[in-house]
């Protein structure tokens, strides 16, 4: 008898309800790479700044990221420690696009082909102090690194680009995806292909990196990973108010949100990761993809004030907040079409970010604004926020 699509949190979950938890952390961020990466990805945040927030253009932003994270090529982590993984430099490549900066990003690209690159074509996680120091793929990299460059050969004119584009999304639907019941999905690594039920994470999926390369290769699988991920989307959104960081999916179309990659670590929670999912499917040309990110929206609108990590009911997991919780939520009020609150969520996320400069979250105030005002990414930004 087939087993209903979602059940009961697993173990070691904090208890879904609005209440708020005890428990106060630091600020970290989503790169948490590979399950036995090490050490974990925890940021400090660099001195705070008294410097206006800057205005919200997105060309604009994407120029002060490159000056102020990237050097030669490298995007660096100074909040934490130096190092550069895989995901800073497929954002490094965005910022690049963003800003129409095809010399940026043939820096960007080179000194990641040069270092990253493994074999099999796919990048390796993290580089510090002169080498890799893991090199286990994490996928979420590999699939923006993929869109980036398919979309810089059509904007630059570069074919080479575009190649290596194609070249990559086939790698990722060969290694990094899998069939189920609820169709097919991204796994988050190499490690979790061999492993039933999968390692899943949500806000990996992106329906425009799908878009975009479904077109570039022709490759139905993209297509098939666009209607799986919407599925698993939609399933969990139907259990929780928020979704998790982390799930698992079974090869009958179970979902399970869990509190790690591989069950344990942190509780069950919407944190460093989860807030992406929004972002990516606000920025889909699908009604349908729009409609999910504009779900949450009710739960993460009861404070005014974000926690950077709250349980799958919008409660209180930290005292913290994060400039990436704002840019989150201003993609669900977009997306429910609230382009005043989405205003306000994105500039109050740049007014943090400024205040308390991270790698991450001048990431995804400048992704976000690209996401949700410009057409750069390959998105349907509306331009009205």
């Amino acid at each position: 008898m087939r087993r209903p699509a979602l059940i009961a949190i697993a173990a070691g979950a904090v208890v879904v309800t609005a209440g708020t938890a005890a428990v106060a952390v630091g600020l970290n961020t989503a790169d948490t790479g590979p399950p036995d990466a090490s050490p974990a990805a925890t940021s400090s945040p660099l001195p705070p700044e008294e410097t206006r927030a800057p205005d919200l253009v997105a060309a604009d932003l994407a120029t002060s990221f490159l000056d102020e994270w990237v050097e030669d090529g490298r995007v660096v982590r100074r909040d934490e420690g130096g190092d550069t993984v895989s995901e800073g430099q497929a954002y490094g490549l965005f910022a690049a696009l963003i800003a129409d900066d095809e010399q940026r990003f043939d820096e960007v690209w080179d000194w990641t082909r040069a270092e990253l690159l493994r074999p099999d074509g796919l990048m390796a996680w993290r580089w510090d102090d002169g080498k890799v120091v893991d090199d286990e793929p994490a996928t979420d990299a590999d699939l923006d690194a993929a869109r980036a460059l398919v979309l810089a050969g059509d904007r630059f004119g570069r074919e080479d680009l575009r190649a290596e584009g194609v070249e990559l999304a086939t790698v990722i639907a060969d290694r990094l995806t899998v069939q189920t019941a609820q169709g097919r999905i991204l796994l988050p690594g190499l490690w979790a292909a061999d492993r039933e039920p999968y390692a899943y994470n949500p806000s990996y999926a992106s329906p425009v990196a799908f878009q975009v390369l479904g077109a570039a290769t022709g490759d139905p699988r993209w297509a098939e990973l666009q209607a799986g991920s919407a599925q698993v989307t939609g399933t969990i959104l139907d259990a929780t108010d928020l979704p998790p960081d982390w799930a698992q999916v079974h090869a009958d179309g179970l979902v399970e949100p869990m509190p790690g990659p591989r069950g344990g670590g942190d509780p069950v929670q919407y944190g460093f990761d989860a807030p992406r999912l929004l972002l990516r499917y606000a920025e889909s040309c699908d009604p349908a993809d729009v409609a999910l990110a504009a779900r949450p929206l009710a739960t993460l609108d009861r404070e005014d004030e974000l926690a950077s990590r709250l349980d799958l009911g919008g409660g209180s997991l930290s005292s913290d907040e994060s400039a990436f919780a704002y840019t989150a939520r201003a993609a669900s009020a977009s997306a429910s079409g609230d382009a005043e609150a989405a205003s306000s969520d994105l500039e109050r996320a740049a007014q943090f970010s400024v205040r308390y400069p991270t790698y991450y979250g001048a990431s995804w105030v400048m992704l976000s604004t690209a996401m949700l005002t410009d057409e750069a990414l390959g998105g349907c930004g509306t331009g009205e926020v």
